[in-house]
């Protein structure tokens, strides 16, 4: 399979505020020119899953308007991951012994009560192996919109890799706002 991975434009929130789960717009200017790049590329009558939340809902639609060939469908397996209490805090504001507790165990810790790296690497490894029998019928190849965590969960379910033990071992990288990436061949 090959899966394209493009991430929502600048969300409307200050920089250095925790956010993941946190629903928010997207900035429409952005939007709408991450969409015109993304219809350029992308080719015909795709499966597209979209994450729930707005910012990444705001970009399904203008891509809708540009490309009504593909075929889009929500799925909340590729909602950013929640950290719960710390959304919407300014990191600088979350307790060390917070960052550090996640830190010492980073696989299992449910970072603000919620949701930990492994139970997105789960859900994530769920809608990898939905989307590779999706894609099937058009010629291998799939398109996600979604976030920095997903595309970063993805990375490592491309690999092989179901579980993380170590912060070490997530992804840093990630696409831009507005861009994006692919996984796999074909």
């Amino acid at each position: 399979m090959k899966l394209w991975l493009a991430r929502h434009a600048q969300p409307c929130i200050a920089s250095g505020v925790c956010y993941g789960a946190l629903d928010m717009p997207a900035e429409v200017s952005a939007t709408r020119c991450a969409a015109e790049a993304l219809a350029e590329v992308l080719p015909q009558a795709l499966p597209v899953r979209v994450s729930p939340l707005q910012r990444c809902e705001q970009l399904a639609q203008v891509l809708r308007g540009l490309r009504p060939d593909l075929f889009f469908k929500t799925d909340g397996r590729l909602a950013e991951m929640n950290f719960g209490v710390w959304e919407g805090v300014a990191w600088a504001n979350v307790p060390r012994a917070a960052v550090d507790a996640w830190m010492a165990d980073f696989g299992n810790c449910r970072f603000g009560g919620q949701e930990s790296a492994n139970r997105v690497l789960q859900r994530v490894a769920s809608a990898w192996s939905d989307s590779l029998a999706s894609s099937r019928p058009h010629g291998g190849h799939a398109v996600w919109i979604t976030h920095a965590g997903v595309i970063r969960a993805a990375s490592l379910v491309a690999q092989g890799v179901l579980r993380v033990d170590d912060a070490a071992q997530w992804p840093h990288h990630a696409p831009a706002y507005g861009q994006w990436c692919q996984l796999g061949g074909g």
